[in-house]
């Protein structure tokens, strides 16, 4: 029985999208799960983008509301605006209105994986405001928990991450994700995979 689970983000900067490409690795690493890696759509005009100074987007295809219904489990990814998903997500999110019509995600499993620029950018408050999302297509959203290890108790680097899901800290835009932090979105994709690959299995 094939299992399908759909990795979305939006990245400005990239970092998001490095945490979603470790993330599919590890997804795709679980016997009978196939894995596909999809982007929202920009929202910002390209001067916009280049006065901020944005890189060109990778080469992941633009995801259309309606593909969501295709898959068996998501995991979705993107950067903080004030604490909450940025506006490009939401915007996608917003235009899921027949999905949601029709509880066509409802009963699906679904994380949450994040970039703040600091500390205190909102690392746990992203992830808990983007539930909201999940709760009104019935989704069923799955924290990793502490089930990452001894690595989520370290004081003495500086890492992204929470029970919420796997992250990073972008700071300027120049810090790039920690080895660990890879690890984590990696150890993300396993689990995330896994749960969707139980669930699937016990509706059959």
């Amino acid at each position: 029985m094939a299992i399908t689970l759909f990795i979305v983000f939006y990245s400005m900067y990239g970092h998001v999208e490095k945490l979603a490409r470790e993330m599919q690795k590890g997804a795709a690493s679980i016997e009978g799960v196939e894995v596909k890696l999809w982007q929202v759509a920009e929202t910002l005009p390209a001067e916009i983008l280049a006065k901020m100074g944005a890189p060109p987007k990778g080469n992941a295809p633009i995801i259309a509301p309606d593909d969501l219904v295709e898959a068996d489990g998501f995991a979705f990814g993107f950067p903080t605006r004030f604490g909450m998903m940025p506006a490009q997500f939401k915007a996608f999110f917003d235009a899921t209105g027949a999905i949601w019509k029709n509880q066509q995600l409802a009963g699906k499993p679904a994380g949450i994986f994040y970039s703040t620029g600091s500390q205190g950018g909102g690392q746990e408050t992203t992830a808990l405001t983007a539930i909201t999302q999940l709760v009104h297509h019935g989704m069923i959203f799955v924290p990793i928990g502490y089930t990452f290890g001894v690595d989520m108790f370290d004081m003495e680097d500086i890492k992204g991450g929470s029970p919420y899901g796997a992250g990073t800290f972008a700071g300027d835009g120049s810090k790039q994700p920690t080895e660990v932090e890879l690890e984590q979105a990696y150890y993300q994709g396993q689990y995330i995979a896994t749960i969707t690959k139980k669930l699937k299995g016990s509706s059959a």
